[in-house]
């Protein structure tokens, strides 16, 4: 399957995967791994110690490889975390105090230097980030559509499970449109290769994607009112209560990071 971006997340390949595939992680119950996303979530946010946060992610990138997933699209779609570090983490660890490593960096505000700390400190929201995202990516893989709309049904207040089920329809129908518009930019000779020097080419592309979007929509909304939407979209469907030995594993995940918190806070209170 073709995408726009190997660096951006595809939905239809994500879709795909989940459809088609048949691993080990497409058999585990979805309400699980919705247990462990928090789970996880709670433990980056809780663990303070690289070695807990790298093994924590080591542990998630076997769970994905385990999945049958492919590791090649996983590096290219790291690229949005990687803005996200080199954003708000690079900074960080600059200004974090301590012993510097090496010379100092010369800049117009002042010498800048890397200390150990800082490292340390860089090190940690990577792995918290990218743990998140790939047990979210690996998730998103291995749970098919009409369990993740069974889910959002049930997890979502009215009418914001109805927006969410709606976008993801409609997400696409404009990748299709957009899919055109850069199929027929090509076949005129346009050339995206660099940003800055076809930067109205990509603002007419971005513009008549949102005209195409708004049309679509109402052409969408009018459809579905004929055919008797009232804001409710009806879901067959059903996810059974996870086995018992899942829900001990959620429920151990949760036991081992509270158990972790309350230990740190013990620990200081010493």
């Amino acid at each position: 399957m073709t995408t726009l971006s190997n660096h951006v997340p595809d939905p239809r390949l994500i879709t795909a995967f989940a459809e088609r595939r048949d691993g080990p992680l497409h058999r585990v119950n979805p309400w699980t791994k919705v247990g462990v996303v928090g789970a996880l979530v709670l433990a980056v946010t809780v663990f303070d110690r690289l070695v807990l946060l790298a093994g924590l992610y080591g542990t998630v990138l076997v769970v994905y490889g385990l999945a049958g997933l492919p590791y090649r699209r996983l590096a290219g779609w790291y690229t949005l975390p990687a803005l996200f570090l080199v954003s708000v983490a690079v900074p960080l660890a600059f200004l974090e105090p301590g012993t510097p490593i090496g010379g100092a960096l010369g800049t117009p505000l002042g010498d800048l230097s890397v200390t150990w700390a800082g490292l340390t400190l860089f090190g940690e929201l990577s792995c918290r980030s990218l743990t998140v995202v790939t047990f979210a990516l690996t998730a998103s893989m291995t749970t098919k559509y009409t369990d993740v709309a069974y889910l959002l049904g049930r997890l979502l207040p009215r009418p914001i499970d109805q927006i969410a089920l709606l976008t993801y329809r409609f997400t696409f129908v404009m990748l299709e449109t957009l899919e055109d518009l850069v199929k027929a930019a090509l076949a005129r000779g346009a050339n995206f290769s660099e940003f800055w020097s076809n930067k109205r080419l990509y603002a007419r592309i971005l513009g008549m994607t949102m005209l195409s979007a708004i049309e679509q929509s109402e052409r969408l909304v009018k459809s579905m009112e004929a055919r008797g939407y009232d804001g409710d979209i009806t879901l067959y469907g059903d996810v059974s209560r996870p086995p018992r030995h899942e829900l001990l594993v959620v429920a151990g995940s949760y036991a081992a990071v509270v158990g972790y918190a309350a230990l740190a806070v013990y620990g200081a209170g010493l």
